[in-house]
């Protein structure tokens, strides 16, 4: 199959490498070109536009920064909706906006193509060792026809309703993981002020009623002082900022979010936009 791959960030050079190793002819666009060298030297064919790209794909995959970056690709002139072959499938796996999804699930069914909005959790490891979880929004069959790609990717894959339900599901997701994130780093903050062996402490309390993945996988990060990105600062404010959103204009409101993310804010003054998320634990060193 002819798949198309746009967004070859630290999340979708994993992804498109499966997709290769899985022997689909891929063809990458990406900003910078540099960044799909590796995918190249395996087989992936470089687009220097997303309307060539769009001309010689079946199904489009999408993994891209922010909502606004998604709008862009999608709908500007000569963008994927203006360049997909009718019966093309355009899948977005970017976290964006519930709206942005029904939007290019319109857009797309007036073309003649189809859609599914399809945010990951999981990070780089899952990413790497294709065991992301993905949450799916759109049409039942559209979705049984594309599981077999998400199965390349992903091991937890779930259809969650119609357009947009992906990325309300992600959100769902991500006010889970601020909770686990603000845990962890209080966790071993306070272990430290109490004078505790701190990799002792999370070796037990990861057992316990207290594990969870981000104990798992980001606290042994935390206590080794690595703080390079799975998953940067600034797209997990981003994604807390649109949960933040949805939220608002559901008439609700969620007092935990909006903590972590003053946080996380913080942190961002002390320039670490760029780091990864469990950077939150430098707050308590």
């Amino acid at each position: 199959m002819q798949l198309g791959f746009v967004g070859i960030g630290v999340m979708g050079k994993s992804m498109a490498k499966h997709l290769l190793q899985a022997g689909h002819e891929v063809n990458v666009y990406t900003r910078t070109k540099e960044k799909a060298d590796e995918l190249l030297t395996i087989g992936a064919h470089w687009k220097s536009t997303l309307k060539e790209l769009a001309e010689s794909s079946e199904v489009i995959i999408t993994m891209i920064g922010y909502p606004k970056d998604v709008e862009d690709v999608y709908f500007k002139e000569n963008g994927l909706l203006q360049s997909a072959k009718s019966g093309t499938t355009l899948i977005d796996m970017t976290t964006s906006k519930p709206s942005l999804a029904e939007r290019i699930a319109k857009a797309s069914a007036e073309r003649g193509c189809s859609a599914l909005d399809a945010p990951v959790s999981g990070g780089d490891v899952g990413a790497q060792n294709g065991t992301l979880t993905i949450m799916v929004g759109g049409s039942e069959q559209t979705f049984q026809q594309m599981l077999p790609i998400f199965e390349l990717m992903g091991t937890n894959i779930q259809l969650h309703g119609p357009a947009g339900s992906g990325q309300h599901a992600k959100m769902c997701n991500q006010i889970a993981v601020a909770a686990s994130m603000i845990g962890a780093g209080e966790a071993l903050g306070y272990a430290k002020q109490a004078g505790l062996d701190q990799q002792k402490v999370l070796d037990t309390i990861s057992k316990g009623a207290g594990g969870s993945w981000t104990l798992n996988n980001l606290a042994p990060r935390m206590l080794n002082g690595d703080f390079e990105p799975g998953f940067t600062v600034k797209h997990f404010i981003k994604d807390m900022d649109i949960a933040l959103e949805e939220v608002e204009a559901m008439d609700k409101d969620l007092p935990g979010l909006a903590l972590v993310k003053s946080l996380y804010d913080e942190l961002v003054e002390k320039g670490e936009t760029d780091s990864g998320t469990q950077s939150i634990y430098k707050l308590w060193q």
